[in-house]
């Protein structure tokens, strides 16, 4: 597979040699045409999606045909890796979503490829009004390390970063056994004092879920939760830079402050992600999908259910509202997330997993894709036959 491209950090053109799931050659090309070309760069890696289309990773009744459908149409945004996230639901519920993920990437190795983890954001999380946002109060509960192994061993050993808030009862000793498990812990949907949010990060967390969402309406000015996670510099954090979630203003400021190593752009799509306007039932919660893309707990238009949009789109939103680079963008939405969770960065040099995307961008268009490469293989779209 020959790939004809500029550089997404330098703009330089380029000729690159993939060979099975690696990049075996880089060159520099020129042609006569090459300030057309798209641009190329590590694909994008999304650690919070939780469906696609209607269907729900954690839906009670998903079943590995399921998961496959859902996850393909993701390449078409740039995607090659992503962690699919169960949010709180019964444990029935999240144990079959967890084995019909597992099944699917037994059966496909691509799929298998496509997720090298998955995330369960809760159950263990708090149960207040705003903290908890569209998690189900029924199902949240104190953390539990035993039904936790029994849903990693559903998920055949696949669940590498868990969301819960450190104020839940039996939360410091289940992040400690999680850490010593190689698991990556997340601090969410919490209503913690301080003290607690820094007994969790002493304990091993090492991500902020989504910061700034997920949160009361009206905070003590000083000290709160957001503060206390924006100001420790052990945490990083993931932001859903979808246009909705966060005024500029925030997106900035948590940026410059964890800065761009640091910062991990999601989308959080929610199942629902790709579905026309109108209301839909979820368990027990009516959720909304607006005219505008927004998807919200029905009956009014604060209080966001997720979003409805992808990881591309992030990324355009990351440089318009968020002052970032293009470049800079990228790296947040795809080598960030994989250097987090301890998998390959995808850099565009000899050697380098061949996991790519190939587009043109402009800030109003935002990311137009044209060709996806997962491992190597030819996902989506279609590439230039040579550089003339």
């Amino acid at each position: 597979m020959q790939i004809f491209a500029r550089h997404y950090q330098t703009l330089e053109p380029l000729s690159i040699r993939v060979e099975g799931s690696r990049i075996r050659r880089v060159d520099p090309a020129w042609s006569t045409n090459m300030t057309e070309w798209p641009l190329v760069a590590p694909a994008l890696f999304d650690l919070q999606i939780n469906g696609h289309g209607g269907t729900w990773f954690g839906g009670p009744s998903v079943t590995t045909d399921d998961v496959v459908k859902t996850l393909e149409p993701h390449f078409g945004f740039g995607i090659s890796r992503l962690c699919p996230t169960l949010i709180t639901n019964s444990h029935e519920a999240l144990a079959t979503g967890f084995a019909a993920i597992r099944q699917a990437c037994e059966r496909h190795d691509w799929v298998d490829r496509m997720v090298p983890g998955c995330h369960l954001e809760g159950p263990y999380i708090a149960s207040e009004d705003g903290p908890r946002g569209a998690h189900p109060l029924e199902h949240v509960r104190p953390a539990d390390w035993s039904e936790f192994q029994k849903l990693q061993e559903a998920s055949g050993q696949r669940i590498r970063l868990v969301t819960l808030a450190p104020e839940a009862e039996g939360a410091i000793d289940f992040i400690e056994r999680a850490v010593d498990a190689g698991i990556v812990i997340s601090i969410g949907h919490t209503a913690a004092d301080p003290e607690q949010v820094t007994r969790a990060v002493d304990a091993g967390a090492r991500l902020s879920t989504h910061l700034g969402n997920g949160a009361h309406g009206m905070l003590r000015r000083h000290p709160n939760y957001i503060w206390e996670q924006l100001g420790d510099s052990r945490l990083s954090a993931s932001v859903i830079s979808d246009g909705y979630h966060l005024p500029a203003s925030v997106l900035q400021t948590i940026i410059r402050t964890k800065g761009e190593m640091s910062t991990i752009l999601t989308c959080d799509a929610a199942g629902l992600a790709g579905c026309p306007p109108g209301v839909y039932r979820e368990g027990s919660v009516d959720v909304e999908i607006l005219d505008d893309g927004r998807i919200v707990i029905a009956g009014q238009n604060q209080l966001l259910a997720g979003s409805s949009v992808e990881t591309d789109t992030c990324v355009r939103e990351a440089v318009r509202l968020g002052g970032v680079s293009l470049a800079t963008a990228i790296d947040m939405a795809s080598r960030n997330p994989a250097r987090l969770l301890g998998f390959e960065e995808v850099r565009l040099r000899r050697g380098s997993l061949a996991d790519l995307v190939v587009f043109q961008f402009d800030e109003s268009s935002g990311m137009r894709i044209q060709a996806t490469i997962g491992h190597g293989e030819l996902r989506y779209g279609r590439l230039a036959d040579d550089a003339v």
